[in-house]
């Protein structure tokens, strides 16, 4: 395959991912605002909670899920067909396997958890354990759909995630609108009907596979060979996913035990605009991680480098593009989109942002180790450092600390792992050079700095605007064209702005 062909394919799958992107993002956006006032604080809150449980029980497929990924992408570019039946085979039976195994620890350990753990007002304690049975039945379904999720990707059609992504938030939409009729108990019924509609999503992309991927007709059966490859990377990849089970759904239920569900609902919110953001940067990247994969199993090992350093740059500009607006706009943003902003939601939605700009460098340096197929020291060291924060922001709580204290915490913990332990390890264990780490690291410094001096002054000079749509739209524009200029000007060669000029060319014409 070229590069030609490699870039419009990445260009073309960008293209649908983007679009899919933004219509369910102005959706979701506009539906949480519906939620969060129909439900109430407080439901919001404990529904954010009881799904912890269950996503905190799943870290063990989601390690399996990273293994059944990488087997299927790397078995398309062998282009083994037969060997490619068994890694899907296998990698579904196991997950059958390992969901009904966390069905049986939810519904006894994390029963167990919500009745005598969780800060629950006693009057919302039945729908709070409704929700949850009804969590562990989608869970249960979303479980067995990551090998057909992983075949979309490795095929990289990616056009059926965009149709099928708007179909579903308009119906998630209509989910919210429902619960305003009749006097029904909203958190039982938002359960239900969320429930369903996961469900019958999950169908659908099942019977599309089966009927676009041949691989995709399921025997119940293991190839052992395959499934000690796959566990012997997944192995690794355990200890890690446990970290971050415990970094994400953990902390939501670290919270719910020292805090009021208010509390847990502003996290929850802080994540949701953070995840929508981190979607800007992730769609670019999905789009380009099966090149890189398949590039270095066709041992084209400088085609696959090039190809992750120049993504991890761009996935670092358009982070930032929408970092630094977020971060000066927080307040009006939620107000604006909310309405009701819960306390302590501003100074989350700042760190995690500021925070997912590390995260760039970490979950884009990690590809080049996940390519080769060698992650034992990243799932030693990285999770480890994962597993000491959890303990270190419980002793803070118990001392009588913040909730922004695990904030600050988590985002040290990223930029330790973005500039500076993932960095090392794709040297060592890749033979990438400090030059090519240097190659991405400084375009991106140059960038921030320099877009950063412009919007930091019209922040302070529109303080004094009493209208905040004005100052809203205002601060936001000149961040984003302040940070265009600079990843244009800073943050690309010549070469690389004639690429995209050329590039943009053509599609006008």
């Amino acid at each position: 395959m070229t590069n030609q062909t490699n870039n419009k394919t990445i260009a073309k799958n960008t293209m649908f991912l983007y679009f899919r992107m933004m219509v369910t993002m102005v959706i979701s956006l506009y539906t949480s605002r519906v939620i969060l006032q129909i439900l109430g604080v407080t439901d919001y809150g404990i529904y954010q909670a009881v799904g912890g449980i269950v996503g905190f029980l799943s870290f063990i497929n989601n390690s399996l899920s990273t293994g059944s990924a990488r087997f299927l992408t790397y078995g398309l570019g062998e282009g083994d067909k037969e060997k490619l039946k068994r890694i899907f085979s296998t990698t579904l039976t196991a997950h059958i396997c390992l969901a009904i195994i966390i069905v049986i620890l939810a519904e006894s350990v994390g029963l167990w958890f919500l009745y005598n753990k969780l800060v629950i007002p006693p009057d919302r304690l039945e729908a709070a354990v409704f929700a949850f049975h009804l969590s562990i039945v989608t869970a249960f379904f979303t479980l067995t759909q990551v090998p057909y999720g992983a075949s979309i990707i490795a095929h990289e059609k990616m056009t059926i995630y965009a149709y099928v992504s708007i179909i579903e938030v308009t119906l998630k939409l209509i989910i919210v609108y429902t619960l305003a009729i009749g006097n029904i108990d909203k958190l039982k019924l938002y359960a239900t009907l969320l429930c369903l509609l996961q469900v019958g999503i999950i169908i659908f992309y099942r019977i599309y596979c089966m009927r676009h991927f041949k691989e995709t007709h399921f025997q119940f059966s293991i190839d052992k060979k395959i499934f000690r490859e796959i566990a012997g990377f997944s192995g690794w990849q355990l200890f890690a996913n446990g970290s971050i089970a415990l970094n994400s759904q953990g902390i939501l239920l670290l919270l719910n035990m020292f805090f009021s569900p208010a509390v847990v609902a502003a996290r929850a919110i802080s994540i949701q605009v953070n995840m929508h953001a981190h979607h800007f940067v992730s769609n670019f990247q999905t789009a380009a991680n099966p090149q890189i994969v398949k590039l270095y199993a066709a041992k084209d090992y400088e085609g696959s480098k090039r190809l992750l350093l120049q993504t991890t740059r761009f996935s670092y500009y358009l982070m930032y593009l929408l970092a630094l607006p977020i971060c000066l706009v927080a307040d009006q943003l939620l107000h604006i989109w909310l309405g009701i902003v819960p306390k302590y939601t501003v100074i989350f939605l700042q760190l995690i942002v500021i925070q997912s700009l590390f995260q760039v460098f970490d979950t884009s340096f990690y590809r080049g180790l996940y390519a080769k197929g060698q992650i034992r020291e990243n799932a030693l060291i990285s999770p480890t450092i994962g597993f000491i924060m959890f303990p270190v922001v419980y002793v803070l709580f118990k001392l009588g600390c913040s909730p922004v204290a695990l904030s600050w915490a988590s985002l040290i913990m990223y930029a330790l792992l973005g500039i500076v332990i993932k960095p090392i390890l794709i040297i060592k264990i890749v033979d990438y050079k400090w030059s090519d780490i240097l190659s991405v690291f400084m375009p991106c410094l140059y960038v921030t700095l320099a877009s950063l001096p412009l919007p930091i002054a019209i922040y302070y000079w529109m303080n004094d605007n009493d209208s905040m749509v004005i100052s809203f739209c205002v601060i936001t524009a000149v961040s984003v064209l302040s940070v265009a200029c600079a990843s244009w000007y800073l943050g690309m060669d010549k070469p690389m702005r004639d690429k995209v000029v050329e590039m943009v060319r053509k599609k006008i014409h």
